[in-house]
């Protein structure tokens, strides 16, 4: 049986548009073809994911599941409709803006969360001294980590109020919002690199355990993927995110154009 959840409108917010990858700058995005900066695609799947946690509350947080694939952009200011419909236990997700599709994904909830090893995902610190990305920098079968982050107190309620988050759970729960992880996962990229501007384009994340506001977090990330497809760079990660050094709290398949394309000059 199917049944169509209630759409969710967010207000788009551009939260990187001084970050150090100008893929969310207007005049720097301009030339890689787009119509201004574009908004993050974590803080999308962030949107997007207000709608499993509306549906299955803390459980999902747990031992949910999503896979979320950026088609197109969504800018800054301008309304993305999240909509979902369940079949059978699966939840898909669209998000659309401008009347395009932006975003495709869907949603499911384990029945219990995966067993996995922490030391089957290797601890490495991030590199002493970033240098320009280069053949070696996301190399097939390296190990990447990152610097560890915590978002606590206001930083925990600037993030849900970033992502534009009316969910209460968080704040009534101290739980962390999952799409903290997927910001931990851009931070293998950068924080092992010095980038250029770079596209997130998808992820899979299987949550193993629910975050709790303040947590410090890290990422422990196989290269899986390091190819070009149509004049793009891309780089494929499987990683997990680790809460205080011990637990698991995410496996998650991470993919992004690290090397775009620019636009040929009209």
């Amino acid at each position: 049986m199917t049944s169509r959840l209630e759409a969710y409108r967010v207000s788009a917010h551009n939260t990187s548009k001084l970050s150090e990858n100008k893929i969310h700058d207007d005049t720097v995005a301009r030339r890689f073809g787009f119509s201004g900066g574009l908004v993050p695609g974590v803080d999308v799947m962030a949107y997007m994911l207000h709608l499993p946690v509306a549906k299955w509350g803390r459980a999902f947080l747990e031992r949910g599941l999503i896979d979320a694939r950026f088609v197109k952009p969504v800018y800054d200011g301008e309304t993305a409709e999240v909509t979902g419909e369940e079949n059978d236990g699966v939840l898909s997700i669209q998000v659309e803006s401008r009347g395009q599709l932006c975003a495709t994904g869907s949603a499911s909830l384990s029945a219990s969360a995966p067993a996995l090893s922490i030391s089957d995902f290797s601890e490495i610190a991030a590199v002493a001294e970033r240098r320009p990305v280069n053949a070696t920098s996301y190399e097939l079968g390296k190990w990447l980590g990152t610097v560890p982050r915590a978002w606590a107190g206001e930083a925990a309620q600037e993030y849900l109020t970033d992502v534009r988050e009316t969910d209460p759970i968080y704040a009534s729960e101290g739980l962390g919002h999952p799409g903290l992880l997927q910001r931990v996962m851009n931070k293998v990229l950068v924080d092992n690199a010095i980038l250029g501007p770079w596209i997130h384009v998808g992820s899979r994340m299987q949550l193993l355990n629910a975050a709790r506001s303040g947590d410090e977090l890290t990422a422990r990330a196989k290269v899986t993927g390091n190819y070009e497809k149509k004049g793009h760079r891309f780089v494929e990660l499987d990683a997990l995110v680790v809460a205080n050094g011990r637990t698991p709290v995410a496996h998650c398949q991470h993919i992004a154009i690290y090397q775009p394309r620019e636009q040929a000059a009209a």
